[in-house]
């Protein structure tokens, strides 16, 4: 049945890392080289490379996804005591082809069979979405892919929300946004959008203004949510 909050949607923006692409792919593909450690490796590299988006926008030292990225493994790989500079560069290059989560084609076809734009809104720069996009094999199931890079700050700052209207041309009302990550969620929310948080992880609401719309735990999900059987 379809939620009373999504009956008028226009467009169906994605955040990227651990929304479409898996994020815990880079590290489980090198298993065997970082043996019992890839599990903390994958959870602190995510936890820093968020930190470190945070920060470097609150002090006004925006630089690209890659380098924080980068910065964020060094940082985690230090603090597991993992010396390999051929395994960083093998990392690092996974990510850029994650894979996506199982239902992602099958729900952007399905959105877009039905006459519904789709668009991913990330922090990722364009060559690094442009890699897993094309990994994925879903560019032909996208209107858009956006990066904050366009106006350098990342999220949740609301000029990258405000890309969307800017570059779709739809006001905040008829976007539904779709992220992994609760305080992403949040900060849509609060910026207008109706927002589906896909709580793949089994978080805990954040204490942030404002709360999403609805709570989903696929993306397989978003279609009924928006009256598509």
């Amino acid at each position: 049945m379809a939620h009373p909050r999504f009956g008028d949607i226009a467009v169906c923006v994605f955040d990227a890392y651990g929304t479409l692409f898996d994020y815990n792919t880079a590290a489980g593909r090198h298993v065997a080289a970082l043996g019992d450690k890839a599990a903390p490796l994958a959870e602190l590299w995510r936890h820093k490379q968020l930190q470190y988006t945070w920060l470097r926008s609150l002090m006004g030292r925006y630089t690209g996804f890659w380098q924080v990225t980068g910065e964020a493994l060094d940082f985690s790989m230090g603090e597991l005591g993992i010396e390999d500079d051929a395994l960083r560069a093998r990392l690092m290059e996974a990510y850029r082809t994650l894979d996506a989560y199982p239902e992602v084609t099958e729900t952007l076809a399905t959105l877009r069979a039905h006459g519904l734009r789709t668009a991913i809104l990330s922090n990722g720069e364009p060559g690094m979405l442009e890699s897993a996009v094309e990994a994925a094999g879903i560019g032909d199931h996208l209107d858009a892919v956006l990066s904050v890079e366009e106006v350098g700050i990342f999220k949740p700052h609301p000029s990258v929300y405000q890309l969307v209207v800017d570059r779709l041309g739809v006001p905040p009302a008829k976007v539904s946004f779709q992220s992994s990550n609760a305080w992403d969620a949040n900060g849509a929310a609060a910026f207008g959008f109706r927002v589906a948080w896909c709580n793949r992880f089994g978080q805990g609401q954040e204490r942030i203004p404002e709360a999403p719309d609805t709570e989903i735990k696929t993306l397989a999900e978003l279609p009924p949510l928006l009256g598509i059987a």
